[in-house]
């Protein structure tokens, strides 16, 4: 059983650096040229605009299943601001140090974002399992991305340690027991997405 990740292409907000969690900003130029050569039974994507136009460049020709749940953290006031724009708040330098016990004013706790997710996942792999479906794609967000990679990559690593680059996927590989027990997958792979040739 085969369960890809693939972050939404760059954005204009992305490249200032900003917060971009509930609001939503339009793909850079070169994101739209971005394509693969790998193919699914299901596609599930957040349902936010940057992500259901990433999969409409990627995947053109299928259906998508649209979630809420695998929406990137909500960062409430901080969304559009960058570091240089929050850096001198107090309750920003003590999220910073330690994201666990402080959220975001109005947006996420940690918890409250993980939990979403992970109803989300459960949500989504109760659906591939429950077909003759082989391979699954979902189209999401760097943070949650790094969240599932944290909970089912076959090595332990934190949240931190993952990287969810804009140019690349990742598949997890799980034996169909395994991936319905909630079970770490038994292989992780790098999906690199290419840019389109001209013409």
């Amino acid at each position: 059983m085969v369960i890809a990740l693939f972050r939404h292409g760059l954005t204009e907000e992305n490249k200032r650096k900003a917060y971009l969690g509930w609001r939503d900003s339009p793909l850079c130029t070169n994101s739209v040229n971005l394509s693969t050569d790998s193919r699914y039974d299901l596609y599930f994507s957040s349902d936010l605009p940057r992500c259901v136009e990433t999969a409409s460049i990627l995947f053109p020709t299928n259906t998508l299943k649209l979630m809420p749940q695998l929406r990137e953290m909500n960062f409430g006031q901080w969304e559009g601001k960058t570091y240089e724009d929050l850096k001198e708040l107090l309750l920003y330098q003590r999220w910073l140090s330690d994201p666990l016990s402080y959220s975001p004013p109005g947006g996420e706790s940690f918890e409250e974002f993980t939990q979403r997710v992970q109803k989300g996942w459960e949500k989504l792999t109760g659906e591939f399992l429950s077909g003759n479906n082989e391979r699954c794609a979902i189209i999401t967000h760097g943070g949650v991305i790094r969240y599932l990679l944290s909970k089912f990559a076959p090595g332990k690593n934190d949240f931190w340690s993952w990287q969810a680059p804009h140019e690349q996927g990742y598949e997890l590989i799980f034996e169909r027991e395994a991936l319905r027990r909630g079970e770490r997958c038994t292989l992780l792979r790098e999906v690199p997405l290419t840019a389109k040739e001209n013409g």
